[in-house]
């Protein structure tokens, strides 16, 4: 299906209202219904019909219909956080006594869901290596039924062989969960490598003004439709519909700024790799990065998200290069319109810095939809700071 026609027309039924260009916002919190019987089926399922939106809602449903196109699946459902979407993947698929295998140092609210919660009620939790299939193989116990992946991840941007993983998987009846959010679906659809639940954070490039908090989950409608009459209604964790009619706004440039982002990380990355007081860059499409091969075999392409690692003596450095940045933000997420930066040691007490270690001295670039000189600029007043008491 034509990206644009999935961004511009798909399921925009507009001559039901009024043939505006735009959809409206369904801004109710429920539909009436003039039959009983009417009524009565959409009780009986109630993704069906549009009865109370915490379930469905026409606006949300445009936008469901849209996302589950552009991930090359069958149905999807927007959460209102990204952390809500992959607690009712993994929800949805585990039960009392469970194993599940996870990719070492995932998102820090999974990580929280395997380590506190889930063991609550039986359910453990192994971490390894992704890079190397032979880890999973290893890894897999007689009641493992989740296989958690992250490609890239959001630091080092360690990537996993998603065929050969959905493969080894459903040999052995495991649902894969792949967490998508560092590509977006223009430039990787595990869906289409064998992945059965594909999720991504939608505050991030599908929304694109850092206004709106959501998350997507895509995949098979049957296990789609599971996952609605349970772990959906039951949390009441979906979309409200104006955050849903954002999104569908932010998704109308979602190609033209994807492009723009890239063609400015390029740039800002060479300048960095090139810069004295820059150690190492990490990018999935940099020539030095050591899955190179793998992320153009299933990556159509790279965002602005980049980790680099700067010569810095002290913590004290590594503070005053992110704190004398005039119009790089230093904040968490990434994929709007602004530039992003945060350092590692942020999420560690000073006393902790060790200057030889390198993970202490890595920060994490997102470029956003400013000028490239306008951000090359702002990194040398930071590298300029550094040794200045």
């Amino acid at each position: 299906m034509d990206i644009s026609y999935i961004i511009n027309e798909l399921a925009e039924d507009r001559e039901n209202y009024f043939n505006a260009v735009a959809p409206p916002i369904m801004q109710s919190s429920n539909f009436a219904f003039k039959k009983v019987n009417d009524m009565r089926q959409a009780f009986a399922d109630e993704y069906s019909a549009f009865l109370y939106s915490r379930g469905l809602n026409p606006t949300v449903d445009i936008l469901r219909k849209k996302l589950a196109a552009l991930d090359a699946a069958e149905d999807c459902l927007v959460f209102n956080s990204g952390v809500a979407a992959i607690f009712a993947a993994v929800l949805a698929n585990v039960k009392a006594g469970d194993h599940i295998v996870s990719v070492d140092k995932p998102y820090a609210w999974a990580q929280k869901m395997f380590n506190v919660i889930l063991p609550r009620f039986g359910v453990t939790t192994s971490y390894i290596d992704g890079r190397e299939i032979e880890n999973f193989e290893r890894a897999i116990l007689p009641n493992t039924t989740v296989i958690y992946l992250e490609s890239p991840n959001s630091w080092d941007y360690a990537l996993q062989d998603l065929s050969a993983v959905a493969e080894l998987a459903r040999s052995k009846n495991i649902i894969t969960i792949c967490d998508n959010s560092y590509c977006t679906p223009i430039y990787q659809r595990p869906v289409e490598m064998g992945i059965d639940l594909v999720l991504q954070s939608a505050t991030k490039y599908i929304s694109g003004h850092s206004d709106v908090v959501a998350g997507v989950l895509s995949g098979r409608k049957e296990m789609i439709t599971k996952i609605f009459n349970s772990e959906y209604m039951n949390i009441g964790s979906g979309i409200q519909p104006f955050n849903a009619w954002l999104l569908i706004r932010g998704l109308r440039t979602l190609p033209v700024r994807l492009e723009h982002i890239t063609k400015t990380t390029h740039t800002v990355l060479s300048f960095l790799k090139k810069h004295p007081q820059v150690e190492s860059v990490i990018f999935p499409f940099d020539e030095d990065f050591p899955q190179l091969e793998l992320a153009k075999k299933q990556m159509n392409g790279v965002c602005g998200l980049l980790t680099f690692v700067i010569k810095a003596d002290n913590v004290l450095q590594v503070e005053r290069f992110c704190e004398n940045l005039r119009h790089i933000l230093m904040a968490v997420s990434w994929g709007g319109h602004e530039s992003l930066i945060i350092p590692k040691c942020s999420g560690m007490q000073r006393s902790f810095f060790k200057a030889e270690n390198p993970d202490h001295r890595m920060l994490r670039l997102y470029v956003g939809l400013e000028d490239a000189d306008y951000l090359i600029k702002d990194l040398e007043r930071g590298f300029d700071s550094m040794n200045n008491s």
